[in-house]
């Protein structure tokens, strides 16, 4: 997963609920040394800094295969800066799981196959379509990760928020984007659909991730930490979405 700069009318979801809330409860008022020491919460959030951490090695990946599609090299420099901090953050989780007493590869592994067919289902077809993907597709990851962030202790959290931070290059995809469909009007109906795409295959990923361990979806739903309700779930769902939206208005694009 690839994350990039939101516009300001386009916040992410889950941002606010992460680093504005007036008062945190439960686990999500302790630091890790408390929280870890129920083991299935820490089993959550070693899955959790796992399929992270491999969403941005594989972003690294990605970005390097992406930049052959780059129609300029300055197109392309830019996204090796992007590319560069992706595997920065990737570091950061890593480094954070072996302080923890975790393994990395062994802490990614699980989350390998389910990211890798993501990707390889949603493979741009072209410059353009890889912008959209960085934009729109993998910000959707991120509004999630983002929401589960405000449930997770104090030093989990911040270390999530800070590897979510933004690239600094969502304004480069938004001009490249809007520049093109006003060259070229037939281009936004084309990006519409693939952005479409990209929103259906985003969170049938996430909840194959979820599903397949039992730890992270037995936090999630209220087993440990200060989990969803299904009522939770649907606003949870309905800020993504609402997010989505507007980063498709953001690129000039029809949700």
């Amino acid at each position: 997963m690839r994350f990039m700069e939101t516009p300001d009318n386009a916040t992410p979801a889950g941002e606010n609920a992460a680093e504005t809330a007036e008062e945190f409860t439960g686990i999500a008022a302790q630091d890790w040394a408390t929280a870890s020491a129920e083991p299935q919460y820490r089993a959550a959030v070693v899955d959790l800094l796992g399929a992270l951490a491999y969403g941005e090695l594989a972003a690294f990946e990605r970005l390097a295969e992406d930049a052959k599609l780059a129609p300029t090299l300055a197109d392309k420099a830019e996204l090796a800066k992007m590319a560069s901090a992706e595997f920065h953050h990737f570091e950061q989780l890593r480094d954070r799981l072996a302080a923890v007493e975790a393994e990395p590869t062994a802490a990614m592994e699980p989350f390998a196959k389910a990211l890798d067919d993501f990707h390889r289902q949603t493979a741009p077809s072209d410059w353009l379509e890889g912008l959209v993907k960085a934009y729109v597709g993998d910000s959707i990851a991120s509004d999630f990760y983002r929401e589960v962030a405000a449930r997770l202790d104090s030093d989990t959290r911040g270390l999530v928020l800070s590897v979510l931070d933004d690239t600094g290059h969502g304004n480069f995809a938004v001009e490249k984007v809007r520049a093109a469909i006003e060259a070229d009007p037939r281009v936004g109906g084309r990006l519409a659909l693939w952005a479409r795409r990209l929103m259906g295959e985003a969170l049938s990923q996430a909840q194959r991730v979820v599903a397949e361990r039992d730890a992270l979806s037995t936090m999630l739903v209220g087993g440990v930490a200060d989990g969803f309700d299904l009522a939770e779930v649907g606003r949870m769902f309905s800020r993504i979405t609402e997010a989505h939206t507007k980063r498709m208005a953001a690129l000039g694009l029809a949700a």
